[in-house]
């Protein structure tokens, strides 16, 4: 059996999060969400993986889960422009959540069978395990 590794890559530069830190997150250029990375806890039971990505508020359809050399990887963008116009000015603001999180799967999980849900503000992804990486059950062997 194998075991899922979480690793992250850095989605905000070091400029932007010392202002996130700074103005406590709230800096309008700020190119990740304003929960940060969102929280994921991962299970396992004798069929399969779990993973699920705290992710309220978010558009199912902005999500991008991929697989590539047993790599998994959770991504979200979502780019919101907004113009109000009246009388003699104009008022534009933009903008953008994302994030990304990647895990390496053991070889125990089924690739061609990962299936991913959005409900409740919660991403569930189930990665069942392949068959022979299933605990069996134990024999008893007769004695002759």
């Amino acid at each position: 059996m194998g075991a899922l590794v979480k690793w992250n890559e850095p989605v905000v530069p070091t400029v932007a999060r010392f202002f996130d830190d700074f103005f406590g997150g709230e800096f309008p250029l700020q190119t990740r969400s304003k929960f940060g990375l969102p929280s994921v806890n991962i299970k396992e039971d004798d069929d399969a993986f779990g993973i699920e990505v705290a992710a309220p508020g978010l558009k199912k359809d902005q999500f991008n889960v991929n697989i590539d050399e047993n790599v998994l990887t959770i991504s979200y963008e979502d780019t919101h422009n907004e113009e109000e116009k009246e009388d003699n000015y104009t008022r534009r603001e933009f903008a953008k959540t994302s994030f990304m999180r990647r895990f390496t799967l053991p070889d125990s999980v089924d690739t061609g069978k990962v299936d991913a849900k959005y409900k409740d503000g919660i991403l569930n992804i189930t990665l069942p395990k392949k068959e022979e990486a299933k605990p069996k059950p134990a024999i008893d062997v007769k004695i002759k």
